[in-house]
């Protein structure tokens, strides 16, 4: 579960306990928008910003792990060849690959940078350097909070702040339960047709409840 403190923030911030929260990402990069949209939005950042122990972690990655991975590699790669070349890949075979055909949206939103979803988009990092956001079921409203720090566990953040706020009759929870715990994900789609995915469910439990509760409420 969440922190307590992460809860007792919430229910502050709300005025009332909330039916259901999780922390929650973009599940990929977000898209380059076209220049003017970018422009007239601000021109406001499209990548988060990195707590500094990250940068120390992938300069010991690359000068301690990658040079002891292409050494093994070298080896492997020896002993195939003293193998033989005995195997050929067919020259006309393609290359099959499992990702589908994203969209324009890449999988993350519906495309329109126009609209609801788009726009949320274009302002995700300037109201907080972390990707990660808090989203809250809070009786017909949906919620979408951030620390407004640059932190390694935001998920223990009690800081934050809301960012977004949607009615009913704006916005909307598409959630599905029983999906694979890691790998969920649902959609806030908005009145005006777009969506934006989330997923990185942070704490099982909270996706679980979250995901169970969000499917009851659209299915009531």
């Amino acid at each position: 579960m969440a922190k307590r403190k992460v809860h007792r923030k919430a229910e502050k911030v709300l005025g009332r306990e909330p039916s259901a929260l999780v922390w929650c990402s973009i599940p990929r990069a977000i898209p380059k928008p076209p220049e003017d949209v970018h422009r007239a939005a601000g021109k406001g950042r499209l990548k988060g910003r990195h707590h500094w122990l990250v940068y120390v972690g992938a300069v010991v990655f690359c000068a301690v792990v990658i040079p002891i991975y292409l050494i093994d590699m070298l080896g492997k790669q020896i002993d195939r060849r003293s193998e033989g070349r005995s195997r050929r890949s067919d020259p006309t075979r393609r290359r099959e690959t499992s990702a589908r055909d994203r969209g324009p949206g890449d999988g993350v939103f519906d495309g329109d940078w126009n609209l609801m979803a788009g726009q949320l988009l274009l302002r995700w990092f300037s109201q907080s350097p972390s990707p990660r956001r808090l989203v809250l079921l809070n009786r017909d409203r949906i919620c979408v909070a951030a620390s407004p720090r640059r932190r390694l566990a935001a998920t223990k953040a009690d800081d934050f702040e809301i960012v977004a706020e949607f009615r009913g009759d704006e916005a909307r929870i598409e959630a599905e339960t029983g999906q694979p715990r890691g790998f969920a994900a649902f959609r806030i789609r908005f009145a005006d047709g777009s969506w934006l995915e989330l997923g990185g469910l942070a704490e099982p439990e909270d996706a679980d409840h979250f995901l169970r509760t969000a499917a009851a409420e659209a299915g009531a």
